[in-house]
This record gives structure tokens, sequence and C-alpha cells, in this order.
């Protein structure tokens, strides 16, 4: 019995060690099949067991979560300005109390910024759960925000600098009927378009000159806070290419801080006159010997340019020069003349107004606002009257050569060549790229 028993037991132990070890080579022979299949995929005809499957449900029992009702616990709140907006309506939807609301309108009501309230533009509330207001944030423009904070039982206003972060975007375009519609479709702030007319004024008529087909690229600085756009700043290279030929120019800044526009061979882009005082506007009488005069209804020389323009349309000293005379003479009627170095002046009739501060004797710089448009004195229209005299004599602006700028000086020319290298190339990588597409 012992025996048999014993072979038995011998039997099963060798069938148990048997199929440990049949285990051990099919998983041992079954490895590179696995492999190959991951890394192959199955080959055809391959049959492949189903393996069914089972979903499965279970609910779980969530914890209960209280939440103290802590009135003092407090919230960031925005809200967006809207047309129409007041202080008062902003700052109930913001949910602040009708008590806090009524000393806020009562202790901040000088804050010249609420006057202002920007449609589009967002407010943010710091306040309680019972609406008690703590603090109030509005970024109204520029670089500054209006921070109102509650101290006590009253509010404190006080204008706070903007942590600005600065980006250097690139844009090109490509004009079909106007410059700003230009820059409307590569998507670029009007004060950039500006800022090129300004650049290239001194060989590019903006008023006339401009032709279908012509295209600019520009590299210019924009302004960031928290994402959203503050303000652009300068443009520090472009390329404006009219009726086929290519104007190019790069800023450049000196150590001692001086800075200007200079094409990529260092010749200053400015000369010593603008070729028009104001920024946009239309020819509407061009210098002539005989002109039928609209008032006096007689023929006349016509010693100067008139530009059609809207009333107020800003006018600009078109060179470095001090304030002769700023008043009203006559058929003028409201009159600029600048005195320039030489034997130049200027002068700037039918004015509806001066710049503020304006006087006889003060110093401008070229490109400085110094009166407005209008259409005092013999005027039949909203226009700005441009003479251009040389020893006191009237010279048609558009047609005479007027002098130019220092070019960089030879001991500069090292480190000119270094600061505008990298702009350079960034016009290099946008010539013949059209990115008002991509904007």
């Amino acid at each position: 019995m012992l025996n048999n028993k014993d072979r038995i037991l011998s039997q099963k132990l060798f069938q148990s060690e048997r199929k440990i070890r049949l285990r051990w080579l099919v998983g041992i022979s079954t490895l590179p099949l696995f492999g190959v299949v991951a890394a192959f995929g199955i080959a055809p005809d391959t049959e492949v067991q189903h393996i069914p499957t089972r979903t499965v449900v279970e609910s779980l029992a969530l914890p209960s979560i209280q939440i103290a009702a802590d009135q003092n616990q407090s919230f960031w709140r925005e809200e967006r300005i809207q047309r129409g907006d007041t202080a008062g309506a902003l700052l109930n939807r913001l949910d602040v109390n009708s008590e806090d609301i009524r000393s806020f309108l009562r202790e901040a009501k000088n804050a010249q910024a609420l006057r202002q309230l920007r449609p589009g533009r967002t407010i943010q509330a710091l306040t309680t759960n019972n609406g008690e207001l703590l603090s109030l944030r509005y970024q109204y423009g520029g670089d500054s925000m209006l921070l109102v904070e509650k101290q006590g039982d009253q509010f404190k206003t006080s204008d706070q600098p903007l942590a600005l972060e600065r980006l250097v975007e690139m844009k090109s375009g490509l004009i079909s009927s106007s410059l700003f519609a230009a820059t409307d479709d590569a998507n670029m702030p009007d004060a950039v378009a500006i800022q090129m007319a300004d650049i290239f004024s001194t060989d590019i008529d903006f008023h006339r000159d401009l032709q279908r087909g012509d295209t600019f690229t520009v590299v210019y600085e924009s302004f960031y806070n928290k994402g959203e756009l503050v303000k652009t700043g300068r443009i520090l290279a472009a390329e404006f290419v009219n009726s086929g030929k290519s104007y190019r120019t790069v800023y450049f800044q000196s150590l001692d801080g001086r800075g200007g526009y200079y094409t990529p061979e260092g010749k200053n882009l400015r000369k010593a006159f603008l070729r028009s005082p104001l920024e946009f506007s239309r020819i509407s009488s061009g210098f002539s010997k005989a002109r039928y005069h609209p008032v006096l209804k007689e023929w006349r020389a016509h010693k100067g340019v008139d530009y059609a323009a809207p009333t107020g349309t800003r006018v600009k000293s078109t060179a470095d020069g001090s304030v002769a005379f700023a008043g009203r003479q006559n058929g003028y009627g409201n009159l600029i003349v600048i005195k320039h170095h030489g034997n130049y002046e200027t002068v700037y009739g039918h004015l509806s107004g001066f710049a503020k501060g304006l006087r006889k004797g003060q110093h401008v710089n070229q490109g400085d606002v110094i009166g407005y448009v209008g259409m005092t004195g013999l005027a039949t229209g909203p226009h700005l009257h441009y003479e251009f005299k040389v020893a006191g004599v009237q010279r048609n602006p558009l047609s005479i050569e007027v002098p130019v700028a220092f070019p960089i000086a030879a001991n500069l020319k090292g480190e000119f060549n270094r600061s505008t290298q990298p702009l350079m190339a960034r016009l290099e990588l946008l010539r013949g790229t059209n990115l008002a597409a991509l904007n």
C-alpha cells in the first residue's frame, strides 16, 4: 500500500514539474512572437482568439463637502464696460453693496479715469461675501492703472504703473486703396501706420504718391500686460516699396541716448523739412502764379499749397525752428510763422486754433503739433494754407530741394552696424512675403 501511494505521489509530482516546465517553455517561446507582433503587426491568415470584454459599473460614494460661510472671504470679480455705463452701474453689476457704492462715488469722484470709461475695457473689484468693496483696478489706457483701495471707511485712489512685456512684431501689407486700409488688413495699429508715414514722409508724399500694388514691411515694438495689448512703441525697421522703388530704414540710438532713422548704409533719413505739415489729406490748390481766388473772385498768384482736411486735423511744424508769429492776420486768419535755420521760413494759415501754450519765441521741433486745420480768414472750407519761404520769397514746397541732416558719424559706424544688423535680418525675412494673410 505504501509503495503504491509513493508511486502515485511521485507520478503527481512528475506531472506537476512537467506542467511547470511546459509553462516556462510556452512563456519563453511566446516572447519573440509578441515582440514581432508589437513591431510588425499580425501576419495574414493568423488566427487570433476573440477575447470577450465586460463593462463593470459601480457606484462610489462621494465624500460630503462643506463650505464654511465666511463673511470675510473675498473674491475678485470682473465686468466689461459697456457703452453708456457709469461707475455706479458697474459697481452694481460687480455686486458691491449700496452703502459702499455711495461711499465710493462720493470719495472717488475726482478720479479722471472714472469719467472716461472706455467700452470694451474691463474693471476688476475685490469684494467680500456681503458685497463690501475692498479694492478696484481699472487699466484705462497707456501704461498706468487706476487703483482704488479701502482704508478704514474711506477709499483712496492712486495711479500705478503697469508691468509691461515688450514684444517685437513683424507685419507686411499691400496697398490696394489706402495706407490705413492696408494696415487694417495687416492687423496693424493706426499708430504704427502714422509713424510709418512720418518716417518716409521726406521721400514719399503720402497725399499724392501712393500707388496700387505698393508694399510695406514693418518691425515694431508692442507692449502687453497679462496678454493684453496696452500700447505700441516705435518702429524699429521698415521698408516701403513705392512705384517699384524701395525705401528702407532702421532705428538707431547711440550710447549718448540720441536716436533717429537711417538707411542701412547710415544715411540720415530725416531731411531738414518734412514734405507735408499734415499726416493725411489731399491737395486742393497747388502753388501757382495765377489762380482764380474763390472768395475775392479775381485772378491772383497763389504762393503756397492748400491741403484740404477736416477742421481740427493736427498741423505739424515741418522743421526745427522758433515761432516768429502766432496770431490773427488779415486773409490768413489764424496764422503761425516759424523761422528756421538759415534763410528758411514756413507759414501756416486759416487755422482753427493753436497748440496749447504756443507763443512767439518758443522753440519747436520737427513734427511737433503747432495748430489745427480750420477755415478762418478768407477761406470757403476747412483747409491749411502752407507756404515755404527762402530769404523771404515764397517757393513751391512740393518741388524745392530741401537740405538733408547729417549721416552716421564715422566713429559710430561700428556700433551702428552691430545694432542694426539683427533688425535688417528681420526685414530680409519679410521681403516678398505678405504676412497680412496670416494675421
